[in-house]
């Protein structure tokens, strides 16, 4: 667990509702992230969590109430955020090196950078590269690289602009167990060297559960936030899904069971 810096925080969120019609994802969302915390976003599909990434990011407004990042507006604060997606493979003709694929988090959104600029820029480009351990595979074609390789360089398209806040949304997802302990690590690295904040959305909390902080759980317009050992709980995760939730815990990971007694995802419970 990292110390929580008692400072402004980088993330705020007050009275937040977010409605589609009259479908509510959430409302009354109260949430304040500090500089080098961990925050774990759980919760079935459908229950707003991506949706939560694109408000932060400034592509969805709040249908009520406030939210800022870095102390901006979100659009505004783009420059102070790190966005890591969901781990897609690219394709196999597509000849963009790697150092090119962390370049555009730097300036994918400008325009003449000039002589000063394109230094700057290979100076941050081959930091965040060295940062993520990608110098052995940075000037290959990307769309030749592993799916783990590729994600290590998302990662460092995210730190190249040195973030105040890293949004990673599924950033495991379809990773093998060593690539999700390695991506997972660079993640942490970079919040306790640098006190970025990250708020990371997940199905699965156990490959970073030694990690987070605080959970935010939403589920079906309602929501809990807190420690993993509040929240991760029986009672609150069968008060949330309204059925019987049966939350597990061997060794240092936590398993949950639906009503039937199938140990589920979390994506799959509001079904059963």
């Amino acid at each position: 667990m990292s110390p929580i810096v008692t400072t402004a925080p980088v993330v705020s969120l007050s009275g937040a509702r977010l409605a589609y019609g009259e479908r509510v994802l959430w409302d009354g969302l109260d949430l304040d992230v500090a500089p080098g915390e961990f925050v774990a976003v759980l919760g079935p599909n459908g229950s707003g969590k991506t949706s939560l990434m694109r408000v932060l990011l400034g592509l969805r407004a709040l249908s009520a109430g406030r939210v800022s990042v870095a102390g901006a507006a979100p659009g505004r604060a783009n420059r102070r955020i790190g966005y890591i997606p969901q781990q897609r493979a690219l394709e196999p003709t597509l000849a963009l090196r790697g150092r090119d694929l962390v370049g555009l988090g730097w300036d994918g959104h400008r325009w003449g950078l000039g002589l000063r600029g394109v230094r700057e820029r290979g100076r941050r480009v081959a930091e965040a590269v060295a940062a993520v351990g990608a110098e052995g595979f940075a000037d290959r074609p990307v769309g030749l690289l592993s799916g783990g390789e590729q994600q290590r360089l998302r990662v460092a398209q995210a730190l190249v602009g040195d973030p105040a806040v890293l949004l990673c949304d599924e950033p495991l997802l379809s990773l093998d167990l060593a690539h999700q302990r390695a991506v997972s690590d660079l993640i942490d690295a970079r919040r306790r060297s640098a006190g970025t904040a990250v708020l990371f959305v997940t199905h699965e909390i156990n490959p970073v559960l030694h990690l987070v902080d605080r959970v935010l759980y939403l589920v079906d317009g309602r929501f809990r936030i807190g420690p993993p050992a509040e929240v991760m709980t029986s009672r609150t995760l069968t008060e949330l899904y309204r059925t019987d939730v049966e939350v597990v815990r061997v060794r240092d990971q936590i398993h949950v069971v639906g009503a039937h007694g199938e140990v589920c995802e979390d994506s799959h419970l509001a079904e059963h």
